[in-house]
Parts: structure tokens; sequence; C-alpha cells
């Protein structure tokens, strides 16, 4: 990686600096546009101690959920549970911290985090025990909480294509948390199906300018399903 050219050749180069405490923000939607590379190369290289941002933990034995299985998170902060086991029995024997912040609050605590703005508030959540411990204020005769941004160590992202400069599309509904975590990070990594020259992406589609990402490396996917369903 050289100057304006993003791109690593290795998952090892990729997570490069990743160390013990740091604070992780993954893209992604239960299992749709997860960054699963980069989260192998994360349980590969046994780092603890991290703080976890996403909206969900994945599912036992695949993306996220992988990093419980070897108690490498020590704090999760997501919108649910979902359909992982493993996290919700972590969860109720106290083995897991865990901050279930509502899904629009996360994603614009990761937005504000990425424009530089330190806190927001918001409605929702007010009267819950989302609200404990935060200030109140009255705007207009309604009562809002006050949320901090997130911002993280690292970033990582699951995009589509991306060229040599790290500029990203991303395709369809893999449009979830991708683009606002791209925005957070201090050090952002995108992994993605297909790199091109400088160029070949059109201006107008590109989703995440590469002026927000550090490092570009192109994979291969399984992209599981969560959970199938079939006719009997």
């Amino acid at each position: 990686m050289a100057g304006l050219d993003k791109r690593v050749y290795s998952y090892e180069d990729a997570l490069a600096g990743l160390t013990d405490g740091m604070t992780v923000l993954a893209g992604g939607f239960g299992l749709c546009g997860i960054p699963e590379n980069l989260i192998g190369e994360i349980r590969r290289r046994g780092v603890r101690d991290l703080t976890v941002v996403s909206n969900n933990c994945g599912v036992d034995g695949f993306g996220l959920g992988v990093l419980l299985e070897d108690r490498q998170i020590r704090k999760m902060i997501a919108s649910y549970v979902g359909e992982n086991a493993l996290f919700e029995q972590q969860l109720l024997n106290g083995e897991l911290e865990v901050e279930l912040t509502p899904q629009g609050t996360l994603a614009e605590k990761l937005r504000a985090g990425g424009a530089g703005i330190p806190a927001f508030f918001t409605a929702t959540g007010y009267g819950t025990p989302v609200a404990e411990g935060k200030e109140v204020r009255e705007f207009d005769g309604r009562q809002y909480i006050l949320e901090r941004a997130i911002t993280g160590d690292f970033a990582i992202v699951k995009g589509w294509k991306a060229d040599h400069f790290g500029n990203v599309i991303y395709r369809h509904t893999a449009q979830n948390f991708n683009p606002l975590a791209a925005t957070a990070g201090r050090i952002t990594v995108v992994e993605v199906e297909e790199i091109v020259a400088p160029g070949e992406l059109d201006p107008a589609q590109i989703h995440t300018p590469g002026i927000y990402v550090n490092r570009v490396i192109q994979g291969s996917f399984e992209k599981r399903i969560e959970k199938r369903t079939v006719r009997a």
C-alpha cells in the first residue's frame, strides 16, 4: 500500500495494528453485508477484551458469533440478540456486557461519530430503560434524551466493488450499517468482491468515498443465509 493506493493483499495486513481492548465497528445487518473474512481474521489473531459495535452479533458459528465462542468480546453494543443462542446465554449469565440500543439510534450514533458530532438528542427511548442515567431535555413540549456518538479504533466493512483509492460501492441491502461504520473508524478496512482500476467506477454511484478508507482487500464470500425456510 503506497500513497493513494489503499490495496492490501493479506488479511493479516488488513488488520495490522488491531490489539486487545480496542473498539471495533462492524457493518452488516443479520448476515447481510457482513465483513465475514475480516471477522475470521480477528478470530485468528486471538485479540481479546474487544468492544464490538454492530446491529447484532451474527449467528452461532458464523459472523461475529465466532468471536463469542473464544470469549474475545468483552462488550457488545447492538440493537438485538437475534438468532444467536450463545449471545443470549452469555448475556443472561453476565459473561458479556451488553448495551442494547434502538436500531435507529445506533445508526445515528455511528453517523454522528463519523460527522464529528459528539452527541445528539432523540425522543426514542424516553421513559424506558434506554433513558436511564441520560440527560433529558424538553424541546417544543416533547422530552428527548441525550445520546453520545460512537467512534471506533477499527471499522470493518463489506462492500461490493472498490477502486485502488478505496472508493466503495455497496450492493442492494448491504447498504445497511456499512456506510455508517465506514466513516466512524480511526482505521477503516473494507473487503470487497472486486477491485477495479481508478476511473472504472461511476462517481455518481460511489457510496463511501476513499477519504474514509484506509485499506481495501479483495476476498471471496460465503454469503450464508441467516434462516433458510423451504416448503415441506
